[in-house]
């Protein structure tokens, strides 16, 4: 503590250096560090550019002039805790930049002064002085603010020399105390006094002179129980005119109840303001009443008890409880006491501020009726509080504004009603056994509200719309997704981290317009297209997500597991499923448009109906046989022409071939068609059914027929083996530039001149009918089912007439 209090002066003392010398911007500055060496004497080898040099915690038990007189820069000098017994302050006469001397903690016995004008901090205090080592020349250090001294004996005219010095603070750090000449404090001015005392010290004394003395009073070591001075109780008539502390601080005090009593009861008619005692410690029996209290004229506005123990525990509740609650102040605290209960008077009270943190308060506190009319604030933090409901009847009579009810055991059921002030707008519910059911147990008007660390795993849609939210933390709670705004529709800062979350709620960016800080780090983010919304904002929103991007990380899927969310890469389109839909409608529309133009352009429907018929065909020719072939031959020869060019099939070709007693047979489209048949089948059910086939070209059956007629090629090439099967008689010349792409067999054919032409010139008829004899030579079946095959002679009679020879050609 003693050590702290040092720290803390010197880090004030340091500052205010280090701010002087940022002026200087040329000037270098060093920090040296030789604490808890064990050092013996001040080292040789310090840097002069040294500005400030720790050499606490050591052995140090004399310090020499040539020890510091190197440096020049020197600012902060810390001796405390060694072992030297004498101090001569000419010793740092070359040290002009020193602004702070600490030699507290040594064996001190005797200080020569010298005027070092820049001084502002002398801490001397825990030495061995037999008086207080203040001299003429103290009193010349007119830059001095602080001032720690030390003293077996305590007079004044020790501190008379020191009068006119206006002091920020004295600190009197005592080992002992045999003499105190009364009267001795309030000759100093000064604005804090902070005395520390040794064991059996006049306490009474020392706080009555103390209160005279300065605007601040901190009394620390306090134990009245081993005390043999009288207590103030049996004084008379205690003098404490001209009193000038308003904050009166008393810590680690041992003492008992009634001494207590009569502290307060001192203090109580002085002008003191502030009262706080801290870290104390009961023991004894209690004598007093809180009736014999007299609570009249008095300033006092707060009075606080921090960390209270209790050497005894039978006591009566009622006189202690409401020796404080009766006090007519603003605000009150009593926490860290193991308080199981607190009694207030029957009649309102003005108290502003209540503060019973850190005790063991059950729901007995509120089951009878408390007024407090003013209250703004109360603290009910770490207590065994289980009712939220109770709380908030108690507090429908106040006009609170703050509340913090964490560290409890506090629940609420749905058919408890709650009855809150609208007053009340800052709520902290933390670290208590709270589920979903809480938001229906909430002030209409809270603007901050604190739920982590609860049970709670959604946020209910029938609650009461929280017009006036704009601070919610759900942190270390059981949520699994992010909850909306939709009855918060001012928030502003949302905490949601360390939770359950997944995803986002579906109406959350919707419902969540205003929020300006969003925590939701820490949670098992599932990386898919329900987060892709988050994982832009997260991205974009300058600083919104607090702790982006390191506490926002992948859960699932297993294959993200661990990456970052902003290193996740999920596209729009994927995600978005009016853009796919969009997309799709797109995609098939340019398809469609592309279909629509190879139809136009390249005849893509005949294709189609080619690979249609030659599918089939090949299905149909693997189920069939040769010898099944054989067998469904119904005709010799089987002719298929235009009905452009049927009068030179009828007039010419027919009679050539078909003889009169019917023994040729031939199949023609016009008479032997199935009806309800496609051209296209047609023709290869004629062909399947004949030994030859013969086509009649000309430019009108190329461009109107030949499409239905292309398939029976790969007919032909699938269920024939001979080669010599169709035979082809041009009866026009057709250009091959006329013969359209999509007839590749036909183009090579014509290519190849594998046909038969028709002579122009009817002299030369003979030659062509001769070629065409050539081409039927081979032997053909009767159709009636006789499979011995004709002659050659029989054949040739049925082209008798014919004065030309017999040339073979393939068609194929």
């Amino acid at each position: 503590m003693r050590h702290i209090r040092s720290i803390y002066i010197l880090c004030s003392i340091v500052t205010s250096v280090h701010s002087r010398a940022s002026e200087l911007p040329e000037e270098r500055e060093l920090t040296t560090n030789f604490s808890s060496m064990s050092l013996r004497k001040v080292p040789k080898d310090l840097s002069p550019i040294t500005t400030t040099l720790d050499l606490s915690y050591n052995l140090l038990f004399q310090l020499q002039h040539s020890d510091f007189r190197s440096l020049s820069n020197l600012k902060v000098l810390i001796l405390c805790h060694n072992r030297i017994q004498e101090l001569d302050i000419k010793t740092f006469e070359f040290n002009k930049e020193l602004r702070y001397l600490d030699v507290s903690n040594n064996r001190l016995k005797s200080v020569a002064w010298f005027p070092l004008a820049g001084l502002r901090h002398v801490d001397l205090s825990f030495n061995d002085f037999d008086a207080v080592p203040i001299c003429v020349e103290t009193g010349n250090m007119s830059q001095l603010e602080t001032l720690g001294l030390s003293g077996a004996k305590i007079q004044k005219s020790d501190f008379q020399k020191i009068a006119h010095l206006h002091l920020n603070t004295v600190f009197l750090g005592l080992r002992t105390l045999s003499h105190y000449e009364e009267g001795s404090l309030p000759i100093l001015n000064t604005t804090k006094l902070h005395i520390v005392l040794p064991v059996n010290t006049n306490f009474w004394v020392l706080l009555q002179d103390g209160i005279k003395t300065s605007e601040i009073l901190e009394v620390t070591n306090i134990d009245l129980q081993k005390s043999q001075f009288t207590s103030y109780g049996s004084q008379q008539n205690p003098t404490l005119e001209n009193a000038k502390t308003s904050i009166l601080l008393l810590n680690k005090v041992d003492l008992s109840w009634d001494d207590l009593f009569f502290i307060f009861q001192l203090v109580w008619h002085t002008s003191v303001e502030y009262f706080q005692i801290q870290h104390v410690t009961f023991g004894g029996k209690v004598y007093l009443d809180h009736n014999s209290f007299d609570y009249s004229n008095t300033v006092m506005r707060t009075v606080k008890l921090e960390h209270v123990h209790f050497r005894i525990f039978n006591i009566p509740q009622e006189s202690v409880y409401l020796l404080f609650t009766k006090m007519d102040i603003e605000n009150l605290t009593i926490s860290d006491g193991q308080m199981p209960h607190m009694l207030f008077p029957m009649y309102p009270t003005r108290f502003q501020y209540l503060n019973f943190a850190n005790n063991i308060l059950t729901d007995d506190v509120f089951k009878k009726s408390i007024q407090l009319p003013h209250l703004k604030t109360l603290i009910l933090k770490d207590n065994k509080l289980e009712t939220l409901s109770l709380v908030s009847c108690f507090a429908s009579n106040t006009s609170l504004r703050h509340l913090d009810l964490s560290e409890n055991l506090l629940q609420h059921e749905n058919d408890e009603n709650c009855l809150w002030p609208e007053t009340l707008v800052t709520m902290n519910l933390s670290f208590n056994k709270f589920a979903d059911s809480v938001f229906r147990c909430l002030p209409r008007n809270i603007q901050i509200l604190d739920l982590n660390s609860n049970k709670i795993q959604t946020v209910p849609q029938e609650i009461i719309h929280l017009t006036s939210l704009r601070e919610l933390n759900l942190a270390f709670n059981f949520l699994t997704d992010l909850p909306g705004c939709s009855h918060f529709r001012r928030l502003s800062v949302l905490n949601v981290e360390m939770n359950l979350i997944l995803s986002t709620s579906l109406d959350f960016f919707q419902s969540c317009q205003e929020v300006k800080t969003l925590n939701a780090g820490r949670n098992p983010f599932r990386c898919t297209c329900e987060l892709r919304d988050f994982i832009q904002l997260g991205k974009y929103s300058e600083g919104m997500m607090v702790g982006w991007s390191d506490s926002y990380i992948c859960e699932y899927p297993l294959n993200l597991k661990g990456t970052q969310l902003k290193d996740v890469h999920l596209p729009e389109i994927s995600c978005n499923t009016g853009l796919l839909i969009v997309t799709i409608g797109v995609i098939m529309l340019v398809l469609g448009m592309a279909v629509a133009f190879c139809c136009f352009r390249f005849d893509l429907p005949w294709y189609l109906r080619m690979l249609h018929q030659w599918t089939q065909t090949r299905l149909r020719v693997r189920k069939t046989t040769q010898e099944q072939l054989r067998r469904s031959v119904q005709f010799h020869v089987c002719i298929s022409y235009s009905e452009h060019d049927s009068a030179w099939v009828k007039y010419e070709l027919i009679p050539r071939i078909e003889k009169e007693d019917g023994s040729v047979l031939i199949c023609l489209h016009e008479g032997t068609s199935d009806p309800g048949q496609s051209m296209t089948g047609d023709a290869i059910n004629c062909m399947e059914k004949s030994h030859k086939s013969i086509f009649v070209l000309s430019p009108k059956f190329v461009q109107s027929e030949w499409c239905h007629y292309e398939p029976c090629f790969a007919h032909h090439n699938l269920s024939h083996e001979s080669p010599d099967y169709i035979v082809l008689i041009l009866l026009e010349p057709i250009p091959l530039y006329c013969i359209p792409t999509r007839y590749p067999k036909l183009k090579a054919l014509m290519e190849k001149k594998a046909y038969l032409e028709w002579p122009q010139d009817r002299r030369k008829c003979g030659l062509f009918w001769a070629k065409l004899q050539a081409a039927l030579h081979v032997s053909l079946l009767d159709p009636r089912g006789t499979c011995e095959p004709q002659t050659f002679t029989e054949l040739n009679e049925v082209f008798q007439g014919s004065a030309v020879s017999l040339i073979r050609t393939d068609c194929l």
